[in-house]
């Protein structure tokens, strides 16, 4: 059996990040021995993926970022494109294999951490720890003894909400002979693609250069599409909507996010807990989870550092999470028009206070200033009857 002080079962965006920083302690904190279990290359290991988020100045991650931005763009379904300079923040893109070659380099570093590739298949609580059961790559069986675990492995079935949408999307890596992309500029949300019935739909583009791009059709609604309707959906809006002809597609990438208001157990026993998406770090009415998960794994490190009980805090305040109810109910039930509900808010407020209300960082009057720019009747109505609601299991995955 392997014994160390933490054990971080998964090594995506949550695990490794929780990994990176305990690989480093601050002067004065008490450093810890660390087990990172990562799954073996195959069928269970996750595609490459795209994180996006936004922070102020440098980061810790920079060295890894593919591109940045400080222009973002919104069009509405029709008028003028909406423009702004988000300075001092900064619009990231990562992708998941750079992020995990600068966190491995770091790792390999450092004499904390060890990373054991191996298949977990349980995590049992016992008396001062827990031990985590696992597979090798070959199959060989393996225990892991540890005081704290941190498992940030995707959840088999959703907490039973209120509202539950799906944010999924079907995206691709573009190329082009010709210099057609704004590399300053972001289209965060582009409303000109075709409306669903339910929900929304929006186009997305992050220029990486002058002649590469990730372009992406994204859907806010109950139910995923088809392979051929997502293609079809990027079709449509890369020649029709763009007006781009002559395009390389170098990758793809699909992804399907719960947007709800279920609440998510971060501990599930006494020296068990959960991190990243299965402990919340999702912002429900965006989708955006990797900053919330850097809250996380920051707040954990500081509670080991100082030889604390490390319980994951909650990633988005109570007010955050009971205003992301009351918008995912509106959106769901019809009460408002989605692509017109987006538009108005980024026409009528600042997109870096919208983005420091997207974080959870305004204070209340701010989000009184937000909020009186949204239908304010039906999300009056919809605020009345959440309480009266039962919560029910949404079918997941």
């Amino acid at each position: 059996m392997l014994e160390a002080d933490v054990a971080i079962v998964g090594a995506g965006a949550a695990g490794l990040s929780l990994a990176h920083r305990l690989s480093r302690p601050k002067a004065g904190s008490r450093p810890v021995s660390v087990l990172l279990l990562d799954v073996p290359s195959g069928p269970l290991r996750p595609p490459a993926r795209t994180w996006c988020f936004w922070e102020q100045d440098h980061g810790p991650y920079d060295a890894a970022l593919t591109a940045s931005w400080q222009m973002l763009r919104v069009r509405p379904p029709s008028g003028p494109a909406i423009v702004d300079n988000i300075t001092p923040l900064r619009y990231k893109m990562i992708r998941s294999d750079d992020f995990e070659s600068l966190v491995f380099r770091h790792l390999a570093r450092s004499e904390y951490v060890r990373r054991v590739e191996a298949t977990v298949e349980a995590v049992e609580g016992i008396t001062d720890g827990a031990l985590v059961h696992a597979r090798t790559a070959v199959g060989r069986p393996l225990t892991v003894g540890a005081r704290w675990v941190f498992d940030s492995r995707p959840l088999g079935s959703l907490p039973a909400a209120r509202t539950t949408l799906l944010q999924h999307f079907h995206g691709w890596f573009i190329r082009s002979d010709r210099p057609l992309f704004d590399p300053d500029t972001v289209e965060l949300m582009d409303f000109r693609t075709p409306q669903p019935v339910h929900g929304l739909s929006f186009g997305y583009l992050l220029p990486i250069n002058r002649k590469q791009a990730l372009v992406e059709y994204t859907e806010f609604s109950s139910t995923v599409l088809s392979r051929q309707a997502y293609e079809a959906a990027l079709r449509h809006y890369t020649t029709d909507v763009l007006g781009l002809r002559d395009l390389q597609v170098a990758a793809a990438e699909t992804g399907v996010i719960p947007m709800t208001d279920a609440r998510f157990a971060r501990q599930t026993a006494p020296s068990v807990f959960r991190i990243g998406a299965a402990g919340g770090a999702t912002r429900p009415s965006t989708g955006y989870t990797f900053a919330g998960a850097q809250r996380q794994t920051r707040a954990i490190a500081d509670a080991l550092g100082q030889g604390l009980r490390p319980l994951p805090p909650a990633a988005h305040s109570v007010r955050s999470r009971a205003m992301d109810a009351v918008m995912l109910r509106a959106l769901d039930s019809g009460r408002i028009n989605g692509a017109a509900f987006f538009s108005r808010l980024f026409s009528k407020v600042p997109m870096v206070r919208l983005l420091r209300f997207l974080e959870g960082r305004t204070h209340l009057y701010e989000d009184i200033t937000v909020g009186v720019r949204t239908p304010v009747l039906p999300m009056l109505r919809c605020a009345a009857e959440l309480p009266y609601l039962p919560r029910r299991p949404f079918p997941w995955p």
